[in-house]
């Protein structure tokens, strides 16, 4: 099992070996010692989400506050975490990840808190996502899928969405004096 950092602070990515024979596959998805080592902490998990979408689904960007261990299951997915943590010397910046059944990867990402996530279904896709804190409606937050300032190339120009996804706001209402905002702006 390797545990490897991205470009994005608190972004990891956790691949294990698939073991096949003729009965099936054995995968290890995670190591809380790895994830520890990699992190520097020992990570904690306490809620386990399962989410079932159709084909052309599209979720997100959430940014809640906890950190999350992200694993499809079942399908092929489009999933892409953004740096929305103002603070953060990548704010503004998204990495993308192809998971899932083949052509996608059976890895697992490590989204830190802050980070906001978002994926696309290409198929039905059963996602799972192990979180850090027990669920509180009142401490949800993200970002609109389609950020002009994060500029996804996203698979799917009308994908379906939660009638809460359509109305997350977008960076620049969120931080309209961030430099990176401002740049942003300017150049349009």
């Amino acid at each position: 099992m390797t545990v490897e950092k991205s470009t994005i602070a608190g972004l990891l990515v956790v691949r294990g070996e698939t073991i096949r024979d003729e009965r099936g596959f054995f995968r290890q998805s995670y190591q809380a010692g790895e994830l520890a080592d990699a992190l520097g902490h020992e990570p904690v998990l306490r809620q386990g989400n399962h989410s079932r979408s159709a084909a052309g689904v599209l979720r997100g960007f959430h940014r809640e506050p906890w950190s999350k261990l992200v694993y499809i299951v079942r399908g092929t997915a489009l999933c892409v975490v953004a740096d929305v943590r103002p603070q953060s010397p990548t704010f503004g910046r998204s990495e993308s990840f192809l998971l899932g059944d083949p052509p996608g990867d059976h890895m697992r990402l490590f989204v830190s808190e802050g980070l906001a996530n978002a994926f696309y279904c290409y198929t039905e896709t059963d996602y799972i996502n192990d979180v850090s804190k027990e669920f509180d409606p009142h401490d949800r937050g993200g970002v609109i899928w389609n950020d002009p300032i994060l500029a996804v190339d996203w698979p799917d120009p009308s994908p379906l969405l939660s009638q809460t996804d359509v109305g997350l706001p977008r960076l620049e209402d969120l931080y309209p004096d961030h430099p990176v905002v401002r740049a942003r702006v300017r150049r349009e």
